[in-house]
């Protein structure tokens, strides 16, 4: 099975290659005539504009380094560099600078500048700084009509900027040897003080070392510290068995069981006669009574016993609360020389820091003077040898040869340009353009069934032009009529399509040579047919089929005449009968809104089997759209490339708010054979086979009128 999806990007872009083809050739003497102004332009300019010279110098910008002596600057150049190069290219272009140019070289009565309001700005415009990348080199270019004066400018530019550098740099030098020779003296003078201050301080406060390791007082308060900390250490021990056995004895224990009281070597002695005591006397009460003499004895000797445990073990327990308070009080009276110590050692510490602060004064203050010392040195000897940074590397010479106007590149700009320029333009004009042009506008914008084409007659005769499907069967406006017809005959219930109108947006838009020509196109068919010329205003049908009479259709409505047939005209065409407007009445809408015009239509109806009645423009008057209200449909004419889309739309929306149905629209006055062939191109080619079709036949039968009669109807 066959795929036929792939194909449509490829079509659509086609489509869109051809429209825009179609775009250029309907815009091609616009695109021609606008092309040809642009290259004349370029042209003019390039062969009568003034021609310019442009001379340059290059010219070398090292580091900034300030003489021999300061070489060791560049190595730490770093960043710097950049900023300076920047800084140089902006001097190069400084105000002063120019204003030395101009006053050194006369610029200001030179022609180029003389006139100018501002003489270095109009310098400023000619000269260009150019650096050249990845090196120290910039080239200096200066633009004028003489070349020897494009010349003098640059090389007289860099030299003045050359000698205001070495100015500027031997300035700065001098004037800062004379500040640092300033600063060297109060600087010797802010050493001398510093050094009276220590050595009077030193004398005052007897200070011979201040070494840490030489130092008693800062001996002692480490070992006040050491004796601090181990006696906290001893203080806190004593503290917590003293807090348990509090605890201890308010939680009713035995005070024999306390560790620290369990430990004591005379309790346990007592607790181990009192458990050998208890045990014998369980041994005698297994022999005797407790009233036994043994037994007597043992129990007195053991309460004695008791009673020397809990003597003891009450001595041990207060043992340790004095324990506690004998730690506290030692405590106590060791911080109480670690802050004396301590003390020492703040006054101590503080005739250092003083001592310290003058000694501090006095190496900064001998520090700032050997600096500035030594830089008032340098400063004298760079001030006596300054070295320039910067080197004209190659002079500026007399061009041989302008660079502006670059005619070859000129000449291909303006063909270049003149084609982007008439290209865009083109379409431009073709984006503000909205005219009906094609079926797809009729059936997208106008939302309407399309009918045909009508090409273009190129005729003036009236009677040429709308007869034309009768005098020149075998042309390619007749064959559109004809399509015009088989497009209204395959329209939905055709059969009852007995009355037509045919009408369009503005006058000459071809509404009559539409409507003449349907209706011979349709007698052709051999249907008896009647055309109207409803028109009632400017009536037109009458010149067409050369009838001059004053009674027609405004005298019947008027009923100034009684019946029908005396206002009806055989014409030549075979079965086509035709009515005139007659005279134009002064009340043309109350005629047409009459029930005499409905009862025309209903009879004329019964006599024939189409009548096409010729009507006024929609926008013009209302006359159409009471005429279309009576009708079985109309055709509406557009004239091509004329009426722009808003407009028709609203002519048919006022068709279709009328109830009025419209059968299709039909579009007129395309020239197949010239400027619109690119539209219709596919049309030109048909008209040209049925019109060789039709001369083949008439050539081949010798009978020319007979034969086109044939080709008509067929």
């Amino acid at each position: 099975m066959s795929d036929n999806s792939n194909p449509a990007p490829n079509a659509s872009e086609a489509f869109k290659i051809r429209e825009y083809w179609h775009i250029v050739l309907e815009r091609r003497w616009l695109i021609i005539a606008t092309f040809a102004l642009c290259v004349v332009l370029g042209a003019l300019y390039a062969f009568r504009a003034t021609p310019i010279y442009e001379s340059v110098a290059r010219l070398q910008i090292d580091p900034e380094t300030g003489g021999v002596l300061s070489m060791r600057d560049a190595i730490s150049w770093g960043n710097k560099d950049q900023d300076y190069l920047q800084t140089q290219y902006r001097n190069l272009q400084a105000r002063s600078l120019l204003e030395s140019v101009i006053q050194k070289l006369k610029l200001d009565e030179d022609d180029r500048y003389k006139l100018a309001p501002d003489k270095v700005a109009a310098l400023a415009n000619d000269l260009e700084v150019t650096p050249i990348r990845l090196t120290r080199l910039v080239e200096v270019k200066v633009r004028h009509p003489n070349a020897k004066v494009s010349q003098e400018i640059v090389n007289t530019l860099v030299e003045n900027f050359l000698q205001q550098n070495q100015d500027r740099k031997t300035g700065k030098a001098m004037a800062g040897y004379r500040m640092l020779k300033q600063e060297a003296q109060s600087q010797e003078a802010d050493l001398t003080t510093a050094i009276e201050r220590l050595t009077k301080y030193r004398s005052d406060k007897a200070m011979v070392s201040l070494a840490d390791d030489m130092n008693v007082v800062a001996l002692g308060l480490k070992q006040a510290k050491l004796d601090l900390d181990g006696q906290t250490l001893r203080k806190a021990d004593a503290q917590k068995t003293a807090d348990q056995a509090n605890k201890w004895i308010k939680d009713g224990r035995e005070l024999v069981e306390f560790p620290t009281v369990a430990q004591d070597r005379v309790v346990s002695e007592l607790k181990l006669k009192v458990a050998l005591g208890e045990s014998q006397l369980a041994q005698l009460r297994t022999r005797y009574r407790d009233k036994h003499p043994k037994v007597a004895e043992l129990l007195n000797s053991l309460q004695t016993d008791r009673e020397k445990l809990k003597s003891e073990a009450q001595r041990s327990i207060e043992a340790v609360f004095n324990v506690a308070q004998i730690e506290q009080a030692k405590l106590t009276e060791l911080e109480k020389k670690f802050k004396e110590a301590e003390k020492s050692v703040f006054e101590m510490n503080s005739a250092r820091t003083q001592y310290e602060l003058l000694l501090r004064q006095k190496e900064r203050a001998e520090t700032m003077y050997q600096l500035v010392l030594s830089k008032t040195k340098e400063y004298d000897l760079t001030s006596k040898e300054q070295m320039q940074n910067m080197v004209i590397i190659d002079r500026a010479v007399i061009p041989s040869k302008p660079v502006k106007p670059n005619k070859p590149l000129i000449l291909a700009g303006s063909v270049f340009g003149g084609l982007l320029a008439a290209l865009g333009l083109a379409f431009f004009v073709n984006f503000l353009d909205d005219s009906v042009k094609s079926q797809d506008d009729v059936e997208s914008y106008l939302r309407l069934p399309f009918l045909g084409y009508v090409p273009n007659i190129k005729t003036a005769s009236v009677v040429e032009r709308d007869l034309q499907a009768h005098i020149q069967p075998t042309s390619s406006a007749a064959e559109g009529f004809r399509t015009l017809r088989a497009a209204v005959s395959l329209v939905k219930n055709a059969d009852k399509l007995r009355n037509i109108a045919v009408t369009s947006t503005i006058p000459s838009e071809g509404k009559s040579l539409v409507a003449s020509n349907f209706a011979i196109v349709t007698a052709q068919t051999g249907l008896k047919t009647l055309l109207v010329d409803a028109d009632l205003r400017r009536p037109s049908v009458h010149k067409a089929f050369q009838l001059q009479s004053p009674i027609g259709l405004s005298a019947y409505l008027a009923g100034r005449i009684g019946s029908v047939d005396e206002i009806v005209h055989k014409s030549e065409v075979p079965n086509l009968d035709v009515i005139c407007c007659g005279a134009t009445p002064s009340n043309p809408s109350e005629l047409i809104g009459s029930k005499q015009m409905l009862q025309f239509l209903e009879e004329v109806a019964g006599r024939y089997d189409r009548v096409v009645l010729d009507c006024p423009p929609v926008s013009a008057v209302a006359d159409p759209l009471v005429v279309g209200a009576m009708c079985d449909g109309m055709i509406f004419v557009t004239k091509f490339n004329k009426i722009r889309r808003e407009h028709a739309l609203r002519s048919v929306q006022r068709i279709q708010d009328a109830g009025i149905y419209i059968i299709g629209s039909v579009l007129n006055d395309i020239d197949f054979e010239g400027k619109d062939s690119y539209y219709y191109s596919y049309h030109y080619y048909q008209n040209r086979y049925y019109s060789s079709h039709y001369k083949s036949r008439t050539s081949g039968d010798g009978k020319s009128g007979g034969k086109e009669k044939e080709a008509a109807k067929s």
